[in-house]
């Protein structure tokens, strides 16, 4: 009995501290965020939304944050269908080459993301869509489309195919299967995958570093300028709108797919 609590306690502890380490970060720009005075400390120097109202004011800010959700939404418009396409051929059929394609889609994840920017750049650059958005969204896309492949690999594999056979069977052509068996079959990584592709893009700064320019600076872009002079607290009031941002997306992920079905799909 004694071995056992001395285990549960150790076990306990070291879950109290791996939650601690985690929630620190946010729990510090939370409270500078919230501050009265005009740098950012922790505790804070009294309470005040000035920071939030200041941040709601700055046309720069704002403009800035509505670039940034334009590139996250091109970013996701495009990965729904090839991801979603991508993710049903490797769950289902015997695609040539497929071991090669699995470690392909690892590439993201093994060079460095500074090499990956700059090829896109260069890529890019020389199509002569350098100073747009739109190619921001789609370098977002490219550089983070495993995750959403993995989403709908995971629910297609649970995909009876005998579903579709039976749709066939009664008549239906190729597209009206796919769209009334093999879609909502699977719908929940297609919406686990929009929504990480979503935040991520939204969330992406090297990338739009190097793909904008001074005109169209993205939000982590701004973020990055203001910080090399000098770090004010409406800098931690806009990651707090970043952090809310997530919890929005982890909140609809729940109501649409449910956490239990995504964390088991991992």
């Amino acid at each position: 009995m004694s071995h056992s609590r001395s285990k549960s306690v150790v076990l306990w502890t070291l879950v109290t501290i791996a939650l601690v380490t985690l929630s620190a970060p946010t729990i510090v720009v939370l409270g500078a965020s919230f501050t009265g005075g005009n740098i950012i400390t922790f505790p804070p120097d009294g309470l005040s939304l000035r920071w939030y109202a200041r941040i709601s004011q700055a046309s720069d800010l704002r403009n800035a944050f509505l670039r940034t959700l334009q590139v996250a939404t091109v970013c996701t418009i495009v990965a729904i269908p090839v991801g979603t396409l991508a993710g049903i051929a490797l769950a289902k059929y015997a695609v040539r080459f497929e071991k090669a394609i699995q470690i392909y889609l690892l590439l993201p994840f093994t060079i460095p993301l500074i090499g990956s920017g700059i090829g896109l750049m260069l890529v890019f650059g020389k199509a002569g869509f350098l100073g747009q958005l739109w190619p921001v969204g789609i370098a977002c896309c490219v550089i983070n489309l495993p995750f959403m492949i993995w989403a709908v690999t995971a629910s297609a594999t649970g995909l009876d195919p005998d579903l579709e056979l039976a749709a066939a069977n009664c008549g239906a052509p190729p597209l009206q299967v796919f769209f009334s068996v093999t879609l909502p079959a699977v719908m929940p990584g297609v919406i686990t995958g929009s929504l990480l592709m979503f935040i991520l893009a939204l969330n992406e700064f090297l990338v739009s570093l190097l793909l904008v320019d001074a005109r169209i600076v993205t939000l982590p872009v701004l973020i990055y300028n203001s910080i090399r002079s000098i770090i004010t607290p409406d800098l931690a009031a806009i990651s707090v709108v970043f952090i809310a941002c997530s919890a929005v997306a982890i909140y609809l992920l729940d109501r649409l797919v449910g956490l239990d079905i995504f964390l088991k799909s991992k």
